[in-house]
């Protein structure tokens, strides 16, 4: 016979006598493997929710568009000293709100910049054959779909003479046209927003929006909005900028401290919490690269306050940098909880070499035998070798699927996404059978290295 048989040969009988030994000990086997099934099971779950974290993170810098700024109006609180002359009352600097004049003044004045998209939201109604539901009416430009990485499904986008004559036209989100249109072709036919027909000529491809993203970026289900021209929500909506007969009226009619004129017309005491008076309500500025968010936002914040008249009635934020620094926390979260499953499959390891160290010290006679009848050094090593690495691998795949199922698990009790890939598995498969190598051999050599003599007198 060749080398190669013999070896073969050899290998396979050794591997037999290994697995009889194994099995004749279930359960010494099986709490010997137990370190490795819960590293085993610790990695993958944690990779999975690693996976899961790091896909969420991406799913919401889409939505929230890359290398962008927002701007959203706020309405400050009144503050002013009394005093029995009201006349010495501290008046309270006026400001003209976030307007599309702001828009047109950080295009010229502020560089870098790629898109820019003002954005009107308003609560109305939709009302399509007899069906009445609540939903949001926004007021956009093109541009807005292009940040916020929307693509049509169907139809066409708002051409120039649309945007400019504010036409009655609008693209709806997925779930408008499920609800409203579930039999028919919705372009071409028109939907009634609050008082005003809209023809829809699109609808949007279908967005997922986790509950989780709605609540941490600040941001609505996309598929239950409808999108119209933002010069139509202007001309046959609402215009907050401007000034109207019955708000001078109110004006005029002021006796004395200070009334606030709202946006449709009504007039306030200044002791009740103060309206929206911006025209727009949301504004998303896209720059050329991440290293210019941070500048761009700082001369925006100067542009604003001074356009603005020293009134900070708006807020800046970068949501890209947010999530970014979100993922870094949860990256560094996920490495110390690897690293705390890799010190689980460390134990693990440590377990089978004192295990197997012990079991060839009961087994010395048999050790003896097999090297009185002709055994060499290298069968005895193949035999504890094979011992120790099968009841890694064993414990590694019980430990695989032990993982899926707590990952599985963590994802439906704690509503975490998890992704399971094949490289977590072979991963940690793979790190289970290296474990059993290692931490088998000292064993081994040790079971080699008895004298036949001496063990065959052991008892």
């Amino acid at each position: 016979m060749k080398a190669s048989e013999i070896f073969s040969v050899r290998f396979i009988s050794n591997f037999h006598i290994a697995f009889d030994a194994v099995l004749a000990n279930k359960v010494r086997s099986f709490l010997t493997a137990l370190g490795i099934i819960f590293g085993v099971a610790a990695v993958i779950a944690m990779l999975a929710i690693g996976n899961g974290a790091q896909q969420e993170i991406l799913e919401q810098i889409k939505l929230v568009g890359v290398n962008n700024i927002v701007v959203t109006p706020i309405v400050p609180q009144t503050e002013e000293k009394i005093s029995e002359n009201s006349d010495e009352n501290e008046k309270q600097k006026f400001s003209p709100g976030l307007t599309l004049r702001d828009v047109n003044g950080i295009l010229e004045v502020i560089p870098d910049i790629t898109r820019i998209s003002p954005e009107i939201v308003l609560d109305t109604y939709l009302i399509k054959n007899g069906l009445r539901r609540s939903a949001k009416l926004v007021g956009v430009t093109p541009d807005y779909f292009t940040i916020t990485n929307f693509q049509l499904a169907e139809g066409k986008m708002f051409s120039e003479h649309q945007m400019e004559i504010g036409e009655p036209v609008c693209i709806i989100g997925n779930s408008i046209k499920v609800k409203f249109f579930p039999t028919e072709d919705p372009i071409g036919k028109s939907i009634k927003m609050g008082g005003v027909w809209l023809k829809v000529i699109g609808v949007l491809e279908e967005r997922y929006v986790s509950q989780a993203s709605i609540s941490k970026l600040g941001i609505r289900d996309y598929n239950l909005d409808v999108y119209t021209p933002i010069q139509t929500v202007l001309v046959r909506y609402k215009n907050r900028d401007l000034v109207t007969e019955s708000m001078i009226r109110g004006s005029n009619t002021s006796s004395g401290g200070f009334i606030i004129i709202t946006g449709d017309g009504s007039s306030e005491d200044d002791s009740k919490p103060r309206e929206n008076y911006h025209q727009i309500d949301r504004l998303v500025i896209q720059v050329d690269n991440t290293d210019l968010l941070n500048p761009t936002a700082e001369v925006l914040s100067r542009f604003l306050e001074r356009k603005h008249l020293g009134v900070v009635d708006y807020e800046i934020t970068i949501p890209e940098l947010l999530l970014k620094q979100q993922q870094r926390t949860k990256s560094i979260f996920n490495f110390v909880l690897g690293a705390i499953a890799g010190i689980s499959l460390l134990v693990g390891g440590i377990g089978i070499m004192n295990i197997m160290l012990a079991s060839v010290m009961e087994r010395i006679k048999e050790i003896g035998l097999r090297l009185a009848i002709g055994a060499r050094k290298q069968d005895i090593i193949l035999q504890f070798l094979n011992e120790a690495v099968m009841i890694s691998v064993s414990g590694g795949l019980i430990g695989v699927i032990l993982g899926m199922v707590m990952a599985f698990i963590v994802s439906k009790v704690a509503d975490i996404p998890t992704i399971i890939s094949p490289f977590s598995i072979l991963l940690s498969f793979g790190v289970a059978a290296t474990v059993g190598l290692i931490f088998g051999i000292t064993p081994a050599k040790r079971a080699a290295e008895q004298d036949p003599i001496t063990s065959l007198r052991h008892e």
